[in-house]
């Protein structure tokens, strides 16, 4: 039997993980839900995929097996407010939106407005992640904001944007074409 992992090193290695930061909503019986989340990810294009993990003591966790549909707002530097408004436990719920600029997605979920691009997603896959449950979701709507480029990015429980270095993918490997 292995040793247990030390709790305390297994954070910080979790937490030098550069990563952007999303807003994921839901709305259920008129109400919206929403949280704000690092763990999202793309897991398939061919179909599209995608994937968030969400806290199961949190009320969006509920609310979206619930509803079975999600949006995924991926913020801009300029969300970093809502960003932090959504990570904060026990904000009140029925006004939680005030104050936010946002627009409804086909599905009716709140798409925050200070966003490089959105998602909707109708859930696919509910897996049990220890204290987390994994939600895959399908693709069913995409859309990008070519007004602003700088995403909001979050690395050791600071906040964070990108400086562009002159190198890119194709510049180091050469060009796929």
């Amino acid at each position: 039997m292995t040793a247990p992992v030390d709790q305390q090193a297994f954070r910080g290695a979790l937490g030098r993980f550069a990563s952007g930061v999303t807003v994921v909503s839901t709305v259920q019986d008129g109400v919206d839900h929403a949280m704000t989340a690092s763990a999202f990810t793309s897991v398939s294009l061919d179909p599209p995929l995608v994937l968030v993990c969400s806290h199961k003591s949190s009320r969006f966790h509920e609310a979206v097996l619930e509803t079975g549909f999600w949006g995924v707002s991926i913020l801009a530097e300029e969300g970093i407010a809502a960003s932090a408004w959504f990570a904060h436990r026990g904000r009140p719920l029925d006004d939680q939106m005030q104050g936010i600029a946002f627009h409804r997605g086909e599905s009716g979920a709140a798409l925050l407005d200070e966003s490089l691009a959105w998602l909707e997603c109708d859930t696919v896959s509910v897996t049990d992640g220890g204290d987390h449950t994994i939600l895959v979701g399908a693709v069913t709507g995409a859309a990008v904001n070519d007004v602003i480029d700088d995403p909001l990015l979050y690395y050791r429980s600071h906040y964070g944007t990108i400086v562009r270095l002159p190198d890119s993918e194709k510049t180091v490997y050469g060009s796929n074409t």
